[in-house]
Formats: structure tokens, C-alpha cells, sequence
């Protein structure tokens, strides 16, 4: 495999994990396991020293505020919280002004926000780089996190199947290009009418073929669990659809990670979940609380990818 020269991330964005080789995404899971590692060794590394992160969040969170704000500043760098009532963006200013304003004042933007195409317009604009916090269609940083917790608890990651079971939501979307990337067997299994995105999953099959990696989009969650070495998966009904929730809860009866479908796994199966979770809806609270579950590890480990990102690209 050939070597990356880590400075060629500097000034590009993080928008979506099909965007990366996969050279690139292990130079990304690298620098994420040696800050990490560094971390815990208790030595500093000011790597981003004086520089700052404009923050923007449309649609609030616990983990991307929390990692990314401790993050810039464990990396000597500062974080700047913009909500929609604290910039004009709420107000009506455009993102194409906002996007050149903010590139003449910080070093870097992370966006949570719903539309996909916000974050695409603030990186046509900007001249810093933009990273994705999420959009209703993408989560790359939380998958990034994931390979990175799958290679802790594997230590690989090709070859292995992972199951999602649950909605074809913006996780799904970002498993099927980090795993397709990674070399890894990738079965999503959503209700009918909650499947992923047909492009995004043709985008995947790809990337998959290019890489070693297979996905396929099936029915039935216990055939994508049956002999599955990771097990994942997501609410039923994520921020904004909420109105939904009660529809939803009857199409995803059956869609659920409990102790049936670790009997299906491989017996060293281990148990994701992006959080927050709805215990007794998406997964049992037996599972998140089990032996296999590696759901915190993964959460600390949103930390440690968003540095690596952070650190490449500012």
C-alpha cells in the first residue's frame, strides 16, 4: 500500500467518505489511533496551536459539540460555537456570504445542519476547508469513529461483515461508503419505504468493487445478521422526524439489535450504535449493556477521528 504524504490533506474538506481513497482514509485512521494514543500517554500535541474552528449547528448534538470543541483545544487550537440564533444565517444571510466572510476570520468550519446541500454551497464558497458534522444525508465523521472502533476491537477491517438493521438514513449512507472503501461486506436491511438512497447505494456497490468490499440492501434483518462480525444500528426516527414517529415505529417492528440477533452473529460479534439510543426500540438495553457492546468506545472515539481530521486538514 502506498504512503500518503499527510500534508496534501491540508486545505481540502471532509464531506463525504466516497470523496477518499482508501489510502487516504487509513492515513485519516492513523493519525486518529497515534493522537489517541498520545492522549492517553498524557502528551501534548499543539498541533493546530492559534488556529480556530468555526462551529455552525443548525441541529444540536451532544457528542459533535463535546468532541470537536475538546478536540481544537486539545490540539492547541480554539473552538467558536455558532448556533442559528448566533449568526445571520438565521436571519436570512446567505451561505455563500457567510462562507466568505468566516474563511477571512477562522482556519476551518465543522457544520451540523440538515440540508446536504448547505454544506456543499459553504464549501463552493469558502476558502478554508469545510468539515461535515452531518447532514440528513451523510455522517461522515461518526463512521470514520466507527472503522476506527472496529479496528481496536478486530484489528482489521477487510474482509469483515458488518450489519446495519434499521433505517436507510444518513449512518446507513456513510456505512456503505466507509465499509465499501475498507473492504468491508456491508448489509443494510430496511423496511420498504425507509431503504437507503438508490444513488448513493450505486455510489457504494462502486467504490465496493473497486475496493474488495461488498454491499447489498436487503429485508431481513436476521439474514444481514447471520454470521455478522459487527453488528449496528440507528434510531428509528432521527432529529426533525418527530412527527413521523409513531409511523415509523410500526414500519421498524422486527428491525431491532437484541440477544436473537446476537445468537445469529459470529460469537465475537460486537454491537455500534451512533447514539443516542432508544432503548427497547432499536436495540435492547441487554445488548447496549452487554458484553459485546462497544457503543462508548466508539462515542470516545468521535473524539480522536475528529483530530485526525482536524489536524490533516487545517
Amino acid at each position: 500500500m502506498k504512503t500518503i504524504d499527510r500534508s496534501s490533506f491540508k486545505g481540502r474538506d471532509f464531506i463525504s467518505l466516497h470523496d477518499f481513497s482508501q489510502e487516504e482514509l487509513n492515513c485519516f485512521l492513523e493519525v486518529a489511533h497515534e493522537l489517541k494514543a498520545e492522549q492517553k500517554a498524557g502528551h501534548p500535541h499543539p498541533i493546530l496551536q492559534g488556529k480556530t474552528l468555526g462551529m455552525i449547528f443548525t441541529k444540536s448534538s451532544t457528542r459533535t459539540r463535546v468532541s470537536f470543541e475538546v478536540g481544537i483545544y486539545q490540539l492547541g487550537g480554539q473552538g467558536l460555537f455558532l448556533s442559528g440564533r448566533d449568526i445571520q444565517l438565521g436571519r436570512g444571510e446567505t451561505i455563500a456570504d457567510t462562507a466568505r466572510v468566516l474563511s477571512r476570520m477562522v482556519d476551518g468550519i465543522m457544520i451540523r445542519t440538515f440540508s446536504h446541500q448547505e454544506v456543499l454551497d459553504l464549501a463552493k464558497y469558502a476558502t478554508i476547508p469545510i468539515i461535515n458534522g452531518l447532514t440528513d444525508l451523510l455522517h461522515p465523521c461518526q463512521v470514520l469513529a466507527d472503522l476506527m472502533t472496529i479496528q481496536e476491537h478486530k484489528g482489521r477491517l477487510a474482509g469483515l461483515k458488518l450489519a446495519y438493521v434499521g433505517d436507510g438514513n444518513n449512518m446507513a449512507h456513510s456505512l456503505m461508503f466507509g465499509g465499501a472503501k475498507m473492504g468491508l461486506h456491508v448489509v443494510i436491511a430496511s423496511p420498504s419505504g425507509y431503504k437507503p438512497d438508490p444513488a448513493i447505494v450505486t455510489l457504494a456497490q462502486e467504490d465496493a468493487k473497486a475496493n474488495g468490499g461488498f454491499v447489498e440492501v436487503i429485508d431481513d434483518p436476521s439474514e444481514a445478521v447471520k454470521g455478522a462480525d459487527v453488528l449496528y444500528t440507528d434510531v428509528w426516527a432521527s432529529m426533525g422526524q418527530e412527527a413521523e414517529a409513531s409511523e415509523r415505529m410500526k414500519a421498524f417492528q422486527g428491525y431491532q439489535i437484541s440477544s436473537e440477533s446476537l445468537k445469529l452473529a459470529q460469537p465475537s460479534a460486537i454491537v455500534l450504535h451512533c447514539l443516542p439510543a432508544h432503548r427497547g426500540e432499536e436495540i435492547t438495553d441487554e445488548v447496549i449493556e452487554g458484553a459485546q457492546s462497544v457503543v462508548f468506545d466508539e462515542a470516545e472515539n468521535r473524539l480522536h477521528a475528529q483530530k485526525a481530521i482536524m489536524a490533516l486538514v487545517m
